[in-house]
């Protein structure tokens, strides 16, 4: 078992032998991308019943929900930090 900075220096070497192999950069993170943008589909829509421009839609409000989620996360212990109190939200 790996403590949790071997994993992450586990992850880290691992993220730049791949990014050795591929030349086109643009190409590894845009499979990236879409990747992270199935989950929100996925999410959205379980069973594939949703047309795909209503899954789109959906899945882009997700999306935006998501990244809110994340900033007001990051705003809480922004002001946590300068309060000098917890930051865990």
């Amino acid at each position: 078992m790996l403590t949790p900075q071997q994993r992450r220096l586990h992850a880290q070497a691992m993220a730049h032998a791949q990014w050795a192999k591929e030349p086109d950069r643009k190409a590894r993170a845009w499979l990236g991308t879409q990747g992270f943008l199935r989950r929100f589909e996925r999410e959205v829509d379980p069973d594939g019943r949703l047309s795909p421009q209503e899954r789109a839609t959906r899945a882009e409000h997700a999306l935006r929900s998501y990244m809110q989620r994340l900033a007001l996360r990051s705003s809480r212990a922004r002001a946590a930090r300068k309060a000098g109190g917890d930051a865990s939200a």
